[in-house]
């Protein structure tokens, strides 16, 4: 509980910082997925539980903030907390390249879910567009943006279990 109290004020200026600033930050025409960079960071530190419901939340917000498809950026963002937290469970997240791994593949898999669910909706897309001129830039933006993104949440919510190690235990009897 005292870690969603301590990461609701991340994720909040996350949605707006990336509905303001980092939307226009690209390259190409991949643009800087700072919200994603934060989920996935989230879920790495705290779990899949921890990742998905951020997600879920910081998802809706973002749809509300800038009026786009309702649930469409919360679907993917649940999946990719989700998915972040289940690897940072079964793997050692304590890696170095741990957060790099992460956030490269959820980058990857969030551009073809975007792109298919946007396609089951009845609109155009180009796999090549997104392929060629959006996934490079996207994946080099989150990439710079890890190390910074990932050292703030450490800071803000720990890791998962550094509460019960800081509790000294003592034996009676």
């Amino acid at each position: 509980m005292r870690e969603a109290l301590k990461a609701t004020p991340l994720v909040f200026c996350a949605v707006v910082l990336q509905g303001s600033w980092f939307s226009a930050l690209s390259v190409g025409r991949g643009g800087a997925g700072f919200l994603l960079v934060t989920i996935v960071s989230l879920a790495l530190l705290r779990g899949s539980v921890f990742g998905a419901t951020a997600g879920f939340l910081a998802g809706l917000a973002y749809d509300i903030s800038v009026y786009q498809r309702l649930g469409l950026t919360s679907l993917l963002l649940t999946l990719a907390g989700f998915w972040t937290g289940r690897y940072g469970e079964t793997t050692g997240r304590d890696r170095a390249h741990a957060p790099y791994l992460a956030v490269f593949v959820i980058t990857i898999l969030y551009e073809f879910g975007a792109t298919c669910v946007r396609f089951l909706l009845g609109e155009t897309v180009s796999l090549t567009v997104v392929l060629i001129h959006t996934l490079p830039g996207e994946a080099l933006l989150n990439l710079a943006l890890t190390a910074p993104v990932y050292a703030l949440c450490r800071w803000a919510v720990g890791r998962r279990g550094e509460e019960s190690r800081s509790v000294e235990v003592k034996l009676i009897g």
